[in-house]
């Protein structure tokens, strides 16, 4: 059953763009009054805030256990999907369909995570007429498995691990290319994404188990339990860059992001740009990750993942056929709003700004925000957030959520609670406002605190 709430009447359905009028009108010919966005939690609520900016009205679709949540109250229009697995749910393509067709919504977007970097739900959106805000069919097809990604971006002249990416998935394979690679490897999902479906193994009596756990994780997260082998490369910087492409054959970079900060193959602290890096090579690293862009005919945004030893040297790890959870780092060096340039885009217009005129401007970090126990390892928990309070929003301070005082972090879903994102005029003195940032933050839950790390 439908649960509609409007909130005034939409905007006016031009943008204004550098002083100039442009009507949101897709290359067919279609004005897109209404997007439809295929998430939950922080990711729907910053798509809707954009769209709501721009006067398109917007449609959540929400789970069991989001009936009260802050993007349901968000949207113009609200539709249940089902139960509060995911498979029931944000993973299931047929319903998410039907909602927009109900809904009457033109366009489509995934948000991060869930089904958008399904090849079949971009494809099955194509079939029905809808637009899908993110690459073609065939994109997410060729970068989003990453086997495939492999072999393009070696003939694209683009370095890249040396791993196994083959059809082959049985366990004795796996095994024999673990070996001949050499001890460490990583296990990796082929179409996994977020730390999900990703295991170090360091020897051969640990490799069984951790393929089976690897594989356990991607089926749950991604439907599908294909794996990778990759060599594990010791103490290395993850280091990845924005791309933008458009349906005119164009496209850009905005930089490089470091998200070397990990826990479990999750990212917990990412910056842009990468410390250390000079011009010569950060243009490298855009260079290389737009022949990646064009290798498959890229539209819209995207991340190219790169792995940079000590020297600076790097490799292609993967590339994200989506927005990515930490793109607000690269808005606040450029003064982008990118979830913008989706909309621009997927409605047929050119990318909005030349190579030349994208420059880069001070020093961003964002630090998510995790429901984690610090007594057990920082494991995952679940429970309702009984006192929340955060840093004063401003300019050179972004809050990216999607829970309020009272909301309950479901053991369903993803625990992160929040980002906090800073900018500043260079590196320490960002440094320094996230620090004072995140002692504003105050979380308290019967099941867990927010606990602030010095370092």
């Amino acid at each position: 059953m439908a649960r509609i709430r409007w909130h005034g009447q939409a905007g006016p359905r031009t943008w204004v763009w550098r002083q100039r009028t442009m009507k949101y009108t897709t290359a067919t010919g279609r004005n897109i009054t209404k997007v439809l966005i295929a998430n939950r939690g922080e990711i729907a609520c910053r798509v809707m805030r954009t769209a709501k900016k721009l006067g398109v009205q917007t449609v959540a679709v929400y789970s069991e256990a989001d009936r009260n949540s802050m993007h349901v109250d968000m949207a113009d229009e609200a539709y249940s999907i089902g139960p509060a697995p995911s498979q029931q749910s944000y993973l299931s393509m047929e319903k998410i369909i039907q909602v927009a067709k109900t809904s009457a919504a033109q366009a489509i977007h995934p948000g991060c995570g869930f089904l958008s970097e399904n090849m079949e739900f971009a494809e099955l959106c194509k079939q029905e007429g809808i637009i899908f805000i993110g690459p073609p069919p065939s994109a997410i097809r060729d970068m989003g498995i990453k086997s495939t990604s492999k072999s393009i971006m070696a003939a694209a002249g683009v370095p890249v691990v040396e791993g196994y990416h083959g059809e082959d998935q049985s366990d004795q394979c796996l095994k024999e290319h673990a070996r001949r690679i050499g001890y460490p490897v990583m296990i990796k999902a082929v179409r996994g994404g977020g730390g999900k479906g990703m295991r170090i193994v360091r020897s051969e009596q640990e490799f069984q188990e951790q393929l089976e756990s690897a594989r356990r994780e991607a089926k749950k997260s991604f439907n599908d339990d294909a794996m990778l082998i990759e060599k594990f490369v010791d103490t290395p910087r993850h280091v990845e860059v924005q791309v933008f492409g458009d349906h005119h054959g164009n496209a850009v970079y905005l930089f490089e992001r470091d998200c070397s900060v990990q826990r479990r193959h999750q990212k917990i602290i990412e910056e842009a740009p990468a410390p250390g890096i000079k011009s010569e090579v950060r243009k490298k690293l855009g260079e290389a990750a737009v022949r990646a862009a064009k290798a498959v005919n890229y539209v819209g945004a995207g991340t190219v993942e790169f792995i940079m030893d000590s020297k600076h040297n790097f490799c292609f790890m993967e590339m994200n056929t989506r927005l990515q959870v930490e793109h607000p780092v690269t808005e606040m060096i450029t003064g982008t709003d990118l979830v913008e340039w989706q909309l621009r885009i997927a409605a047929g217009e050119k990318i909005p700004l030349s190579q030349e005129e994208i420059t880069l401007q001070g020093h961003a970090f964002e630090a998510r925000i995790y429901a984690e126990d610090p007594s057990n390892n920082f494991m995952p928990v679940a429970g309702p957030l009984v006192h929340l309070s955060t840093p004063r929003a401003d300019p050179s301070t972004r809050i990216e959520t999607g829970v309020r005082q009272g909301d309950e972090v479901s053991v369903h879903y993803d625990p992160m609670i929040a980002k906090l994102v800073v900018w500043a005029a260079d590196r320490q003195a960002a440094l320094t406002k996230l620090r004072y940032s995140l002692r504003q933050y105050n979380i308290n839950s019967l099941h867990f605190r927010l606990a602030v790390e010095e370092d």
